[in-house]
């Protein structure tokens, strides 16, 4: 699995652009919470890329990176949760989840 860094604002409005032509997933990860190192291991153990076709990972370091977790909140309406997903498609959140709620298998299905 090949993550891209998310790592300023700016980011985001090409994310959303981009979500027109292919799904996106960003995962918020707190490298301080041993819950969200859980929930990163477990997506990247069973990551299967044939499974979500062109979607796209974005990772977000929210410890380095606070002001762009606060502005995820404002672009796409999802309250701050840590670890968290969500999957933006067509410039909106489609799903999201948090904790031990992130589930591959979840993921692909909406995709």
């Amino acid at each position: 699995m090949n993550w891209n860094q998310l790592t300023t604002v700016e980011q985001l409005q090409a994310i959303k652009e981009e979500s027109f032509n292919q799904p996106v997933l960003i995962f918020k990860h707190s490298t301080r919470c041993s819950i969200s190192s859980t929930a990163l291991s477990r997506v990247e153990r069973n990551w299967k890329q044939e499974a979500v076709g062109e979607l796209k990972p974005y990772y977000l370091d929210l410890i380095a990176n606070r002001p762009v977790s606060n502005a995820i909140v404002e672009e796409f309406g999802v309250e701050h949760q840590s670890p968290q997903v969500i999957l933006i498609k067509d410039g909106t959140s489609v799903y999201d989840a948090s904790h031990f709620d992130i589930r591959f298998e979840e993921i692909a299905e909406t995709v």
